[in-house]
């Protein structure tokens, strides 16, 4: 169920790479879409996120979205 988490980030954001280390250290299998160089992925991020532009927006198997989430806010989406 885990393979479908989508992280709309980028390499730059420090919220995303935190995001990232807790996904890798749960053994959380994610697709990472980078919002900096894909303008069709930055505008479905927003879309997702209600129109905001944070990131990461984070989409769990649930289909709950996540924006800027803490790693508590992960695992209680993820049940962990």
């Amino acid at each position: 169920m885990d393979e479908n988490v989508r992280m709309y980030g980028a390499d730059w954001c420090g919220d995303c790479r935190r995001a990232k280390t807790w996904l890798r250290e749960q053994g959380v299998a994610f697709t990472e879409i980078d919002v900096e160089h894909d303008e069709a992925a930055r505008n479905e991020a927003i879309r997702l996120a209600g129109g905001r532009k944070n990131i990461p927006v984070i989409v769990v198997p649930s289909g709950a979205v996540l924006v800027e989430p803490t790693n508590a806010d992960l695992a209680a989406a993820l049940g962990r």
